[in-house]
């Protein structure tokens, strides 16, 4: 049949072109792992910049092995019978309905992430722990895992059923009340995240007073920006990586800060490093990423709603019996293997968006103590410092460390 021809040769396609773009990024880093580039040499040591190049290589060769392995686990769905046998399994067991639906779509999310458990394991306790970033015990990941799961599913579980209700029996036009209601979704789930799931995994604590807390107070009233507080979570308990970033959404929003960022960071680096932040709000990054996010999805509910009624859609996929449910597995696997080849337009408007962020906050803090916090934050996460330029469009959502370091560089000649 023309469409397993179609999706054969896309996922062929998909898969040489990761692992040819892979390939590229092994070559780039290690050639150039024996200098450290000119624009850092006065602040990043040659261990340091060879231990970013190795980090990278490593992680990179694990992503070669995962790609391979999610491609046989997506053969094994579909060509190999394996949505067959578990939609036979919760027929015969609790007959047909909406439940028997809603049954077979949770069971092929528990399996994928019980398949992909082994990678994240790997990750952690041998490549984040060789480098030393793992700072989780075995039993904080065993609660992680199935904490995740049980919020996942108590989240996920009554949504789905919704979904499958309207797919059901909402007419020709379900999915634009499918698009309403998961629009809403993500919306009620930005206002409920920070105070209602993260606690859940963190501890937030309200920034203590002092130099900083005044310094940020202070850039906030600038910048006009109104949050419910200023936090701390304790990253650290997990990893030594650093981070800061914005949750909630209207007037429930919240700045967080990972405890290590405050350990690695000056106080005038971190007004920095939020002030950039601040960037992507008063730029309305984010109003804009929602409308973006809201239309691909109504474009894509359209276009599952014209598959689901098409048995080429299941013959093509090796699926044996046409219904809801098996529509949007199936077009959730398919739609993995055809967005590949649109990240470099995604990770073009996300630099975009990166650069108007470094451009606010080149204004409404100092260029240099930017810099300062990105050469940091650089050394500490050993993010390498020379990315593959055709890799990095592909998989990067932020510029390349001395792409950015030179644009905000120019800034500070032209305050």
């Amino acid at each position: 049949m023309w469409f397993s021809y179609l999706f054969i040769a896309a996922l062929i396609g998909a898969l040489g072109l990761q692992w040819w773009l892979m390939a590229r990024q092994y070559k780039h880093v290690s050639q150039f792992s024996a200098a450290v580039p000119e624009a850092f040499s006065d602040k990043i040591s040659l261990d340091a910049h060879q231990k970013a190049a190795s980090y990278t290589i490593a992680k990179l060769n694990v992503a070669k092995v995962e790609l391979l392995y999610a491609a046989a686990v997506l053969l094994a769905w579909t060509y190999g019978g394996g949505l067959n046998l578990l939609d036979q399994l919760w027929l015969s067991s609790i007959g047909d309905g909406l439940w028997y639906s809603v049954a077979v779509m949770v069971s092929f999310i528990i399996i994928g992430v019980l398949i992909d458990l082994p990678f994240s394991i790997y990750r952690t306790f041998v490549v984040e722990e060789k480098y030393g970033f793992n700072k989780m015990s075995t039993g904080l990941f065993i609660k992680d895992t199935i904490t995740g799961i049980v919020v996942n599913l108590a989240i996920v579980t009554p949504l789905l059923w919704v979904v499958l209700w309207l797919m059901q029996s909402a007419g020709e036009i379900w999915w634009l009340y499918t698009w309403v209601l998961l629009v809403s979704f993500m919306l009620l789930m930005m206002f409920i995240y920070p105070t209602v799931i993260a606690p859940i995994f963190n501890k937030f604590i309200p920034l203590e007073d002092g130099d900083l807390k005044q310094r940020i107070e202070a850039l906030l009233s600038r910048c006009g920006f109104a949050s419910q507080g200023i936090f701390v979570m304790d990253g650290s308990k997990r990893s030594s990586h650093g981070n800061a970033y914005f949750t909630g959404f209207g007037q429930n929003k919240r700045i967080v800060f990972f405890d290590t960022l405050l350990e690695s960071l000056a106080p005038q680096e971190i007004e920095a490093v939020l002030a950039h932040e601040l960037g992507h709000f008063k730029h309305k990054h984010i109003r804009k990423q929602l409308i973006i996010t809201a239309t691909l999805m109504l474009g894509s509910l359209a276009l599952l709603g014209w598959l689901m009624q098409q048995a080429w859609f299941y013959a093509g996929l090796g699926i044996q019996t046409e219904s809801t449910h098996m529509a949007l597995i199936l077009f959730m696997l398919v739609i993995s293997i055809f967005g590949i080849y649109f990240q470099p337009i995604f990770s073009f408007f996300s630099r975009k968006n990166e650069f108007e962020a470094d451009d606010f906050a080149a204004k409404q803090s100092n260029a240099n103590d930017l810099i300062q916090a990105l050469v940091k934050l650089y050394k500490e996460n050993a993010s390498t410092l020379t990315p593959d330029p055709l890799y990095s469009a592909f998989h990067d959502s932020h510029p390349p460390a001395p792409v950015r370091v030179a644009y905000l560089s120019s800034k500070i000649r032209t305050e």
